[in-house]
């Protein structure tokens, strides 16, 4: 208990799925948490649920996209608890699938928007409040949730991919920033592969022409690509999102954490 004890946090797409358990095990392991998400309903019973255990926290709307609402959130973590030490930029979307050549660039720019402009400004808004909290001698941890798919490419995923490529390398970019800056922050992004989540499961409904017609049948495929023979939990990516944003990993920044299952070792 205490990995994280004293430390405020920050985690965005926190009503379901790596966001859920992510700001569950911040909370069990002693930090404050602001949970934000649109969705208000599943949000507030994730800080219920945090509150009935002992931990506190408390919801936020969030428009990820919306550099205002960046401003007002990161406010409300240095008004309500103090400051800022840990962002976990995990909020995002699963496109439909198509082929380049039949995406609009409306849809194009819809999924760069939600899965990279977001890291972007959470990176921005993220690091000008963690490091007035950090020059009293914390450590800071931006964690940003990028996806198997931002290190190997996949047809009918244009955007995805893009975007969540552009994730690592952001990451990367905005480590060596605070680093050379001289803040004590460090920027890591955390490459999951197919977690059993809402989301996966609400993609595999679609079904995938040509491969797999149900649900059933796509969650078996996808089973299939991984050697270790199961898809992930969400509890399995919120323990590295935990490490990341402990004092554990204080000479990890600038690194990708892939936690797939042996995905992308084939």
């Amino acid at each position: 208990m205490g990995r994280v004890a004293g430390k405020i946090a920050i985690v965005t797409g926190a009503a379901k799925g790596i966001g859920a358990a992510s700001a569950k095990a911040l909370a069990r392991e002693g930090a404050k948490v602001i949970c934000t998400d649109l969705d208000e309903v599943a949000g507030e019973a994730v800080v219920a649920e945090i509150q009935r255990t002992g931990g506190d926290a408390v919801f936020a709307r969030h428009d990820v996209c919306d550099e205002s609402q960046w401003e007002r959130v990161t406010k409300l973590a240095e008004d309500r608890f103090g400051g800022l030490h840990i962002l976990v930029n995990n909020a995002g979307i699963a496109p439909e699938g198509g082929p380049i050549e039949e995406k609009s660039l409306e849809d194009w720019r819809h999924t760069l928007a939600v899965d990279l402009d977001s890291v972007f400004l959470g990176c921005k808004h993220g690091i000008r409040t963690i490091k007035k909290t950090t020059a009293k001698g914390a450590s800071g941890s931006i964690i940003n949730i990028s996806s198997i798919l931002g290190l190997v490419g996949s047809s009918n995923a244009a955007d995805y991919v893009a975007a969540k490529g552009g994730v690592r390398l952001l990451s990367k970019a905005a480590a060596l920033e605070c680093a050379e800056a001289g803040y004590r922050i460090r920027v890591n992004s955390v490459h999951p592969g197919y977690i059993d989540t809402p989301m996966v499961r609400n993609v595999a409904e679609k079904g995938m022409p040509g491969l797999a017609s149900s649900g059933n049948e796509v969650i078996a495929l996808l089973t299939m690509l991984h050697p270790i023979g199961r898809l992930g939990i969400a509890d399995e990516i919120a323990n590295t999102v935990l490490f990341l944003a402990s004092d554990e990993s204080s000479f990890t920044t600038g690194a990708e954490l892939v936690v797939d299952g042996g995905y992308t070792t084939r």
